[in-house]
């Protein structure tokens, strides 16, 4: 139901305390046409409590990721291809994930570090001297795509082609990116092969060679039997590009709608920046929730909040929802740069599918704003945000921001 996600945030939230005082909810499907490639059934169990989000988490033999992680079902294959790694269970999960961590490690997130800053501060300098800009698209969305298209070793001139294909897998139910009149599973499928195609070329023309990037590194070295191939490659890219690109950049465009509208908390994260960051942006991830939900899928018959799922049945892990359970976090609404605890789940819950990247995540989010509140201490957004119509990504498309 993307339209839910459209209203005011009062509203939204209103609902969603609703639905955790009564545990899991069964929400049928909407109807989709019968020629369609994503085919509805007969709906999921919403999971919005804190609690159960991670339970759930936590039992993968359980509640399975390779039947697809978003509610609506679609081919394995489709799953496979959009969805790499996070739309499988152990030990196939496991052997991709292994693989694709060498881009994870320390030693390559102190290299990203200096990248991240050079491209923050390429950002600052083009707003300067500016009027109103958009936030969404000049700023939150550079600097992830910027380090993604990098770490992968994706050439510049290849930057707008990866943002708009992204936009288009991401944002598939909202008609600025795919029409009324369009079909939603062609423009899926044109814009992750055209972005596979994309990924076989540069993988191609870095084979052989010496680069320090993670595509080299993975079609340069000896694997044995880990060896990828170049679906999996192209596949995991898709998930990089999409995952790590718009997750972050939705993080970022919500944080600067939370700091204009809290100026009190702005002030003080501004005051303390560096003691402050590490809270500050784990409060973000919590509110913004990026990643509204995962699904997950019963393996066997099992009982949750007094609720029995039998095998088959679908289940949607909210995590949004979760994020700001009363019975977890004091005044869930509530920004608080300085929130501690915060076990929020908004790199997904505890088990094998947390975020490989939310180490990285962190450390965009830090190092923009770093830069904002040290070059554009006045930058504030101007109007209200324009919100991406998606039911999986809790998505700011476009905001006005103008530098004082």
């Amino acid at each position: 139901m993307p339209w839910f996600w459209l209203r005011p945030a009062t509203e939204i939230d209103a609902d969603l305390a609703w639905l955790r005082a009564r545990g899991p909810v069964f929400f049928p499907e909407p109807e989709l046409g019968p020629d369609s490639l994503i085919k509805s059934g007969p709906g999921a169990w919403v999971i919005t409590s804190h609690d159960q989000v991670l339970e759930l988490s936590k039992n993968p033999a359980v509640f399975s990721s390779a039947q697809g992680i978003t509610v609506l079902d679609t081919p394995p294959e489709f799953n496979e291809f959009f969805s790499s790694m996070i739309a499988m269970d152990d030990p196939r999960h496991a052997r991709l994930r292994r693989i694709v961590s060498r881009g994870f490690t320390p030693r390559m997130m102190d290299r990203l570090e200096g990248s991240i800053g050079v491209v923050a501060d390429d950002i600052v300098d083009r707003l300067t001297d500016r009027g109103t800009f958009d936030f969404v698209v000049d700023v939150a969305a550079a600097l992830p795509l910027k380090i993604v298209c990098d770490l992968m070793g994706v050439p510049d001139s290849q930057y707008r082609f990866v943002f708009d294909r992204t936009n288009v897998i991401l944002g598939a139910g909202d008609p600025e990116y795919v029409p009324d009149a369009g079909d939603i599973a062609t423009a899926l499928l044109t814009a992750g092969g055209e972005l596979a195609e994309l990924m076989r070329a540069v993988a191609q023309s870095k084979r052989g060679g010496d680069g320090v990037d993670l595509t080299s590194q993975l079609v340069n070295a000896d694997l044995d039997e880990d060896e990828l191939t170049d679906a999996d490659l192209a596949s995991f890219f898709i998930l990089l590009v999409v995952a790590g690109n718009e997750t972050t950049r939705n993080a970022i465009s919500w944080a600067m709608l939370y700091l204009t509208d809290n100026p009190g908390e702005r002030a003080r994260w501004a005051a303390h920046f560096d003691a402050m960051a590490p809270s500050a942006v784990e409060e973000i991830v919590r509110l913004a929730s990026p990643v509204t939900y995962m699904r997950r899928t019963v393996v066997s018959d099992v009982v949750v909040g007094g609720i029995e799922m039998k095998a088959g049945d679908k289940v949607a892990l909210n995590y949004l929802a979760a994020n700001r359970d009363p019975v977890v976090f004091d005044d869930p609404l509530r920004f608080d740069v300085g929130r501690n605890p915060n076990p929020h789940v908004g790199f997904g819950g505890p088990g094998p599918h947390f975020c490989l990247g939310a180490h990285l995540a962190r450390k965009e989010i830090t190092v923009l704003f770093r830069e904002l509140f040290t070059r554009v201490p006045g930058i504030h957004v101007t109007g209200p945000p324009d919100l991406l119509e998606s039911s999986f990504i809790h998505g700011i498309k476009h905001m006005q921001a103008v530098v004082d």
